[in-house]
């Protein structure tokens, strides 16, 4: 209670300075009042086309902050009421057309136009990841991409962090099968990338190698990824970066709008299906959805079809809301239900055939009709995450105040035991109560300060008979301070940020045996950043960011103590761990041009305390060995220990459109990141899970923009390289090199449309057309037996798979 006194009492300090220096350093009084005010009012305007002076009508029109917006009637004109006096981010869509994000000032009934142009590239975009309010990207100092659903639309993935490792440079998935993909950035993953879903920090068992994200592609509206340090703006864990998902948003004022979606791909006969409806009425806004998505077991040239690679999940929810004058308030719901069958790889020594557990012991081979079931056999998880949250935005006199808070329950049971194939050996039930306070105040001429309070408590029990780590309690709470300068040409942004954790880790008793000691841990850390970007012309802008993150030992890391299925390791924990910091120093600049768009990232980051485990060794300085008492296996034991670390790397994009052949676009992308210790672990330097460098190239042709039946046609063919990754964490015989590998991609896609509206979306994708037998570095199924017959080690990724997505839109004026 002392502390979160003091970090009160520091931040109230703050706040009195800030407030004393825009009394007595700012804007007049009489400037400030015209930018600033509480009288609500109207933006109108009209929409048209800057070289024929013609009205665009459905063209987009909106505001990040308010979380509002409308689409251009007929004529090209738009409206967006209950606006209070202030300034906002406005950003206008239009596709074929260049997107105009513009600072527009309101105070009372105010008109406002734009003449778009078009182009063949969307070049600007906002984002609201890592800053306290939309931003252009283009002023952001640290690299931010963004996707959107329409870009989502055109991949061809088994879950979102694979769609996202195929599209954005830096991101990787580390994978156990293709229901399971962990996020990395920039090699850096587990509880070191922050995971954020409609503005609730998603907390499941992240520190687990065979846990997932718990989020339903399909939902999926907008993706903003932030690579870097954001301890700033979110506490602890966010090292690597945040992964920004936004999957509820109220549609256009005075719309209703419904989607169905269906997929399927021939590989593992994976088929998805999607809905939504969703409305907004003077300022009353709804949203509900669901979807479905099964697979059977996948194939590859090597393997053939591997076995209990198969999948099932659903998921549900939806939104209310209302918004005013006064800000806005809504709540929103979901529940995801997901079965995933894990692959352990285990094979007949005469065929080569993979086996099934059966009762008593016993195996078979896998026959045909176990490859062709989507529900999973031993071992397999079930995993359920629930999650309500309400998002609210109070208007304060000339200021703002976002206030959120978030429940959510991640159940997680495994089941490895074929005799009581229906009881969880482990099961994990994570709650977690996720809060937020930011005052964003006045904003002057060129100033805009906001000032917060994040944090949350969770807590862990154990339900089953196996526990690896104990049950705990965890409080966190943190306070920072973040300012946005913009002047001219140039935008500077910064703050600083305290944090303290707080964890107690419960003594459990397992068979009559004290299987962990309680414990107690603090944490805490001051964190921030500083960087700026500068328009050197219309062209060109330059970036740098300097920025110190954070993340907190979790718990398996500091109290583990059991066996880990399928990796021939036991694992213990360390209760003297220290909290990992990082400096990470990022620069580049990125030119958008007409016809040629290229954007530049290098990054160094030094780690202390960069935390990883190793074999524990005995007495006699042998390996430390244990036997498992359930399958009675060896299994190496493994402790956790700390080294400083040094990664740097880049990312570059090149994109070129050239005149006069406006419908092509050659894209390329490359992607490098090299990590070491500053000293030898086992021999080697090397830290483990980093990605190999790659090149992503890919060619397409886009086609009838204005047709009156077929619109938008799209085609393209990519060419995917990964390059040999030859430096692996060799210690305790941990990673081996991986080969490189190309894959050769192709598409083809467009819209149907009749009197001026889509009718449906097609798209027809064919992945790895070579059939090429392949190992990603970062596949934990790369690990598991060998093939005796054949002397390969491991199980192979995805061979030739075509994919089809069809998407029909709705909307209604409501």
């Amino acid at each position: 209670m002392r502390l979160i006194n003091a970090l009160l009492t520091f931040i109230f300090s703050i706040i009195s300075l800030i407030t004393y220096s825009q009394n007595n350093f700012g804007p007049s009084e009489k400037h400030a009042s015209a930018t600033t005010g509480n009288t609500p009012g109207v933006l109108t305007g009209k929409i048209t086309d800057a070289k024929t002076g013609e009205a665009l009508p459905g063209a987009s029109i909106y505001l990040h902050d308010l979380k509002k917006g409308t689409i251009s009637n007929d004529k090209g004109q738009y409206r967006i009421a209950n606006l209070n006096a202030g300034k906002y981010l406005i950003e206008i869509t239009y596709r074929g057309y260049s997107t105009i994000i513009e600072t527009v000032v309101v105070n009372g009934d105010t008109q406002k136009d734009f003449a778009l142009k078009e182009a063949v590239v969307e070049n600007e975009e906002v984002t609201v990841t890592g800053v306290s309010s939309a931003t252009r990207i283009r002023q952001s100092p640290q690299p931010v991409e963004v996707l959107k659903k329409e870009q989502l639309f055109n991949v061809s993935a088994t879950n979102a962090i694979d769609a996202l490792a195929k599209t954005v440079p830096g991101v990787n998935g580390l994978s156990t099968g293709p229901a399971i993909s962990k996020p990395f950035i920039r090699g850096l993953g587990y509880n070191r990338v922050v995971t954020i879903n409609d503005g609730i920090r998603q907390e499941g068992q992240q520190w687990g190698d065979e846990h997932g994200i718990e989020i339903d592609d399909y939902s999926i509206q907008r993706v903003e990824v932030l690579k870097g340090p954001a301890s700033l703006m979110y506490g602890s864990d966010a090292l690597a970066g945040v992964i920004n998902i936004i999957t509820q948003r109220p549609v256009a004022d005075g719309h209703i709008t419904a989607n169905v979606l269906s997929e399927y791909q021939t590989n593992n006969a994976l088929r998805g299906f999607y809905g939504d409806v969703a409305g907004t009425k003077n300022g009353f806004s709804f949203n509900a959805y669901g979807s479905y998505k099964g697979a059977q077991d996948y194939r590859n040239k090597y393997d053939g079809r591997v076995f209990n690679s198969k999948f099932y999940n659903q998921n549900f929810g939806g939104m209310l809301g209302y918004s005013g004058a006064w800000g806005y308030s809504h709540i929103m719901v979901s529940n995801f239900d997901q079965h995933i069958g894990m692959v352990e790889g285990d094979r007949d020594s005469a065929t080569g055939a993979f086996v099934k557990a059966l009762p008593g012991g016993t195996q078979s081979i896998a026959g045909n009709d176990d490859f062709k079931k989507i529900t999973p056999e031993i071992p397999w998880q079930h995993i359920r995450h629930f999650k309500v949250a309400t998002d609210n935005n109070f208007a304060l006199g000339k200021g703002n105040m976002d206030v959120t808070l978030g429940y959510q329950q991640n159940q997680r049971q495994e089941f490895g035991n074929a005799d009581e194939a229906n009881t969880p050996n482990a099961w994990f039930s994570l709650k977690t109560i996720n809060y937020a306070v930011r005052w964003h105040l006045p904003a002057t001429q060129n100033w805009k300060t906001t000032i917060g309070i994040t944090g949350m408590s969770q807590n862990n029990t154990n339900k089953a008979e196996e526990v690896i780590i104990p049950d705990y309690d965890l409080f966190d709470i943190g306070g920072f301070v973040f300012t946005h300068y913009q002047k001219n040409k140039l935008s500077l942004n910064g703050g600083i940020r305290f944090d303290s954790r707080h964890v107690n880790g419960k003594p459990m008793t397992v068979d009559n045996d004290l299987k962990f000691t309680g414990f107690t841990r603090n944490f805490s850390n001051i964190s921030g950043s500083v960087g700026l970007s500068y328009a050197a012309s219309d062209l060109v802008t330059l970036k740098f960011n300097v920025a110190r993150g954070f993340r907190a030992p979790n718990l398996a890391e500091l109290a583990s103590n059991g066996a880990h299925e399928g990796t021939n390791r036991y694992e213990v924990g360390a209760n003297d761990l220290k909290s990992e910091t990082s400096l990470q120093v990022d620069g580049g600049f990125d030119l958008n041009s007409e016809h040629v768009s290229l954007e530049t990232s290098l990054f160094y980051n030094h780690i202390s305390n960069f935390i990883f485990y190793e074999k524990l060794s005995n007495n006699a300085a042998a390996d430390s060995i244990l036997t498992d008492p359930d399958t009675g296996n060896e299994l190496n034991v493994y402790h956790f220990d700390q080294r400083n670390a040094n990664l740097y790397g880049a990312e570059l994009a090149l994109d070129i459109h050239p005149h006069p052949l406006d419908w092509l676009h050659f894209r390329n992308a490359f992607s490098y990141t090299r990590a070491q210790f500053t000293s030898a672990v086992d021999g080697t330097k090397n830290i483990p899970s980093i990605p190999a460098a790659r090149l992503f190239t890919d060619l397409a042709v886009n086609f009838l923009p204005k047709g009156k039946t077929l619109r938008n046609l799209h085609l393209n063919l990519e060419s995917d390289y990964t390059f040999q990754q030859d430096h692996p964490f060799t210690g305790f015989a941990t990673e081996t090199a991986t080969p490189g590998y190309w894959l050769i991609n192709t598409g083809i896609g467009g819209d149907f449309v009749n009197h001026g509206k889509t009718l449906f979306s097609l798209r027809f994708t064919a992945y790895n057309l070579g059939d090429v037998a392949y190992q990603n570095h970062l596949s934990r199924l790369k690990y598991t037996a060998v093939n005796n017959v054949t002397g390969r080690a491991g199980v192979f990724n995805m061979g030739r798979n075509f994919g089809f997505k069809l998407n029909i839109p709705l909307d209604f004026n409501w």
